[in-house]
């Protein structure tokens, strides 16, 4: 077994000093057109990546890779069925100067698929007369059917009563994109997405004076919907809501338990915990679309499974003649790289699965780079250890959440060191619509820089933990459907303290009304506290900056432009019940902090005001300095203060902040007498120019002269270090993951 390692030998000796006779790499081939015979040469390629893993192990053993060779796999062109997760552990790593690789000979052309491709010609017109005549008139020309019966032997399971997440599945995907599970509302109705109400006949919340000891805790409720459409579904077999039943960001899918069409009361299944229009300082009118019924499968994109009969519906858009259609099955990762070291992923394509695509348990200098993953139900990348790297990736059409990095340890503050660079990360939480970020960095020490996230309902990046940067990244067209919401996000927490928020490029938030409030660019939520917020861009990003109630925020050289708020604080702390509460678990500050021995080295010396805090007016929002940031065109406040804020600002460094009105218009808010401000006004003719614009594909900021002496430090913002940048792995990747859409 030495055939797939001689002609790397033979050309190592050719091509270095006789002195220094060393084999630089060992060298493995995978192909889909390779025989069972295979031996993991160039012409005799291992069928799978399974192949050349286990030779790898038993070369190893046998001795026939010496200390010091880097391995590296060869994989060709070809989509590579995994029936099951393909894993690699501790003995598949290698070395810090010998690292293990597979690679893929034509980057993005080597598919992991997670799922069984169906042909074109299987579909046919539905003939079933029952089934036919659920569907509406219009659809019944364009609707096909395919049996599964012969391609899928197992059964499949059944939606839950009630989830928050992925359904079970498996999913429909035709050509790279994810269909839609029939539904009611359509995803892009002219009358709109969702279908509401705002009368609740039972709230499900608990009653202690109910008659009913069911009525005495959490129980499903009811309410009234004034349209007929729920008269023509079929309940025994199942329909399902997904609402966002009290507040806009908790989402939850529940199913319908009975429907009286005499008093048009919906009620539900399963109980929501927040209850269903249970009280929130949000719109009273509450939301839902209907989903996974037969008797709605009536738009291009749509389908729907029967999971008894195992017949499988779709309205194609279009012709299927020449379609990749893929069901994704397998319910597990796509690869899972469990205590290995110095491992690499290049080139490859994760696709098609119903669950995770790439697992990272407990490694050390494991890297992806210039892979694709997408079309999966639930996460893209999943990363937990140290000195990983995802770099230059492209992640999408995710159920969940992007990429989710953890890593270092919290209580010695010492950080995890990976990095998450370069990533295009878009099109995600199409199943979880809340907290399910772009990126979710948790831990100690974890790089966020250079990524570019976009079009998703709720956060794009969402963090804890301590001493994490995020850099140079851009965000856009983030909180799309949700409110009370952040494109960063973090919360409830005194001991997330060090984290730097640095020259980010946050625009174009929420769905598209500019004079929104309710969606923020950085969102520091109930008093959490210890955060950097430096030479960030906002543009159109709704509420640009909100502290709620925290402390030792310093907001430092941040350029606001065209937001209705430029920066609200708030004093949460001294005015809600659930500060520090025992009867609010998810709160209790202090003992978050006791938890982490946070009066005592190293959480003493790194953070010494934290140490102190119990000594210094805990409840009160001190120690956030404002210096140096510019507000432009800010329409409803410069700064939102709420009163007891304003009775502290004595304690506040505020200094150097400039506020402009560019035109001199009359519907500009001013900082008005606030110390540490200056006003700056244009006029129509003579207008204060400060704006982002698009300049040879990436944008640059314009600032008018008149803002230079003694304007904050903008200059130090450096767009044209921000966002995505070509790399050898980015230029490698196929053109149609690669699109923008600023």
């Amino acid at each position: 077994m030495f055939a797939h390692i001689l002609p790397a030998v033979l050309a190592a000796l050719l091509t270095i000093p006789f002195a220094s006779l060393a084999v630089a790499e060992v060298s493995y081939h995978v192909s889909l057109q390779a025989t069972s015979e295979g031996d993991g040469t160039a012409t005799q390629p291992f069928a799978s990546l399974a192949a050349a893993r286990d030779q790898i192990r038993a070369d190893r053993k046998a001795g026939r890779i010496a200390a010091g060779e880097t391995v590296v796999v060869h994989i060709a062109e070809g989509d590579f069925r995994l029936d099951s997760t393909f894993e690699l552990d501790s003995e598949d790593g290698g070395t810090a100067e010998a690292a293990v690789i597979y690679r893929a000979s034509a980057p993005g052309r080597v598919r992991l698929q997670g799922g069984v491709t169906l042909k074109p010609n299987d579909f046919e017109p539905v003939r079933d007369a029952a089934a036919k005549a659920r569907l509406t008139e219009a659809a019944r020309a364009h609707v096909l059917v395919c049996d599964l019966s012969d391609v899928v032997g197992e059964e499949f399971p059944e939606f839950k009563t009630a989830y928050k997440g992925s359904p079970a599945g498996p999913w429909l995907y035709v050509d790279h994109q994810p269909m839609t599970l029939a539904r009611w509302p359509n995803a892009n109705a002219e009358s709109g997405s969702w279908a509401t109400f705002s009368k609740a006949v039972d709230t499900g919340l608990p009653n202690p004076k109910a008659s009913d000891p069911a009525k005495q805790k959490l129980h499903p409720g009811a309410f009234v919907f004034e349209g007929d459409r729920p008269a023509r579904w079929n309940l025994q077999e199942g329909v399902w809501l997904l609402g966002y039943w009290t507040h806009d960001w908790s989402d939850e899918v529940i199913r319908i338990a009975d429907y009286d069409e005499a008093t048009k009361v919906i009620s539900l299944a399963a109980p929501h915990n927040y209850g269903i229009n249970g009280g929130t300082w949000g719109a009273a009118e509450r939301r839902f679309f209907a989903l996974n019924t037969l008797d709605e499968l009536d738009a291009p994109g749509e389908w729907y499974l029967d999971r008894t009969q195992k017949r499988l519906y779709l309205y194609p858009d279009g012709s299927l003649e020449n379609s990749d259609i893929v069901l994704a099955t397998l319910s597990q990762p796509l690869l899972r790289i469990k205590g290995a070291k110095h491992l690499r992923m290049e080139g490859l394509t994760f696709e098609y699965g119903h669950s995770d695509g790439v697992s990272l348990e407990n490694t050390e200098y494991v890297e992806l780079a210039g892979c694709v993953v997408a079309n999966l139900a639930s996460t893209g990348i999943r990363v937990n250890g140290s000195h990983n790297t995802v770099r230059s990736c492209d992640v999408y059409n995710l159920g969940r959440g992007g990429i989710s990095v953890n890593g270092g340890d919290r209580k010695s503050l010492t950080p995890a060191k990976n990095l998450i660079v370069n990533n295009h990360i878009h099109h995600y939480g199409n199943f979880q619509r809340t907290y399910a970020p772009g990126i979710n960095a948790q831990g100690c020490g974890q790089v966020i820089r250079n990524n570019l996230i976009h079009d998703a309902p709720h956060n794009a990046v969402l963090y804890g933990g301590n001493e994490h940067l995020f850099e140079r990244n851009e965000v856009h067209s983030v909180v799309l459907e949700t409110g009370d919401a952040g494109a960063f996000y973090t919360g409830r927490n005194w001991t997330s303290q060090g984290n730097v928020l640095k020259s980010n490029y946050i625009h174009d938030l929420g769905s598209g009304n500019p004079d929104h409030v309710n969606t923020m660019g950085i969102y520091l939520d109930d008093c959490d506290s210890g955060d950097t917020l430096q030479g960030n861009i906002f543009v159109r990003a709704g509420r640009a900056i909100m502290i709620g109630g925290g402390r030792n925020n310093p907001v430092l050289g941040n350029v606001v432009i065209d937001c209705p708020i430029g920066l609200h604080i708030d004093s949460r702390g001294m005015t809600w019940k659930q500060w520090n509460n025992p009867d609010y678990p998810s709160w209790m500050l202090e003992a978050k902090a006791e938890a982490l021995d946070y009066q005592s080295p190293p959480w003493s010396t790194q953070y010494p005001h934290l140490a102190r805090i119990m000594e210094d007016s805990p409840r009160e929002p001190l120690h956030n300095p404002i210096r140096g940031n510019l507000f432009v065109d800010c329409k409803k406040q410069v700064t939102s203060f709420d009163g007891n804020v304003k009775k502290l600002l004595d304690k506040f460094e505020i200094s150097g902040n400039i506020a402009v009105n560019s035109t001199g218009a009359d519907n500009i808010a001013t900082p008005g007498d606030l110390k540490g401000f200056k006003t700056v006004t244009g006029s129509e003719s003579d207008p204060v120019i400060c704006r982002v614009v698009e300049e040879s594909g990436r944008p640059q900021l314009q600032l008018d002269p008149r803002l230079s002496p003694g304007s904050p430090p903008v200059q130090e913002i450096e767009f044209s270090q921000i966002g995505l940048y070509t790399d050898e792995f980015r230029k490698s990747l196929p053109a149609e993951t690669t699109t923008s859409s600023r």
